[in-house]
């Protein structure tokens, strides 16, 4: 490998020690918190609306992983959903973005989709990140120009490729829904216009797993408005090295901003990205 090459390998590797690292406290405590006679009031609060929640275990997570890097990567800079940091989306520097727990509702519901997302991004690029589906033991993790992996304890890795489908007609599409209710009655109304035109549609709640079932060939494509960097930076960086194709918004973009963020098989890309835009999916659902 050329030296840039073994750089991100070393990071691809940080990120999988991150997110297992990660995962495997979320699956100790979530029994501690959330038992057979349920969980303590504080355990569970409101960020930004009454529906969106945040747990004791995010926020413990996100330090949990602050912790870790600024003892293996004390040069490096933490961007996370819960305790914040800024990309400089010029600097060389890496900034680690971490989302915790991608799918808290699913969490605290005891749904087993939710995951602990870490990419290292350099120059507002993805270069190595790493997505653990919690309930399942399996991570996924991907390097710029190294190809993308799934992993579980006791077996080889696996080679992630896209399905080879190629007609939107036959697609299974996943998607997500905002917490905000004016974005969701928009988005609501979009999927009933994509609707006709799929096989069907599948909402799993985690916008980090759902890039890596598109990687994986679990699904064929996914969209969603609004994403903010820590949702997707990890993901998408998989799903591109699996053979996806992905429409992205900036680094700087915000979830305010509802711009799009789309990823498919490449065999179904350019029909479903012309579809969307026919049906005004591909316009951003701006607000909070």
């Amino acid at each position: 490998m050329s030296p840039e090459q073994t750089e991100i390998a070393e990071l691809r590797r940080v990120a999988v020690h991150l997110a297992e690292t990660a995962a495997a406290h979320v699956r100790s405590r979530r029994p501690e918190v959330f038992g057979p006679g349920g969980h303590d009031g504080d355990a569970v609060q409101s960020k930004s609306n009454a529906v969106d929640p945040v747990t004791i275990v995010d926020t413990e997570t996100e330090q949990l992983v602050r912790s870790l890097v600024a003892e293996l990567r004390p040069g490096d800079e933490v961007v996370g959903e819960e305790n914040g940091g800024t990309l400089d989306a010029e600097s060389e520097t890496v900034h680690w973005v971490v989302d915790p727990i991608d799918g808290t509702v699913n969490f605290v519901y005891g749904l087993p989709s939710y995951s602990v997302s870490v990419a290292a991004v350099r120059g507002g690029r993805s270069v190595a990140g790493a997505v653990a589906d919690v309930a399942r033991g399996v991570t996924y993790s991907a390097g710029l120009g190294l190809g993308a992996h799934r992993t579980q304890p006791g077996a080889d890795p696996i080679p992630l490729r896209c399905n080879e489908v190629e007609s939107v007609a036959m697609s299974l599409v996943a998607t997500g829904f905002a917490y905000a209710t004016a974005r969701r009655v928009r988005q609501g109304q979009l999927i009933a216009e994509v609707l006709p035109h799929i096989r069907d549609i599948r909402r799993m709640g985690s916008a980090a797993l759902d890039l890596c079932m598109v990687a994986e060939g679990r699904v064929d494509a996914y969209y969603e408005h609004g994403l903010n960097l820590w949702d997707r930076a990890a993901g998408e960086l998989i799903a591109a090295e699996a053979g996806a194709r992905l429409l992205l918004p900036s680094p700087q973009s915000r979830s305010a901003d509802g711009e799009l963020v789309l990823a498919a098989a490449p065999g179904i890309a350019d029909e479903l990205t012309g579809l969307l835009d026919k049906l005004g999916v591909t316009t951003p659902i701006p607000g909070n």
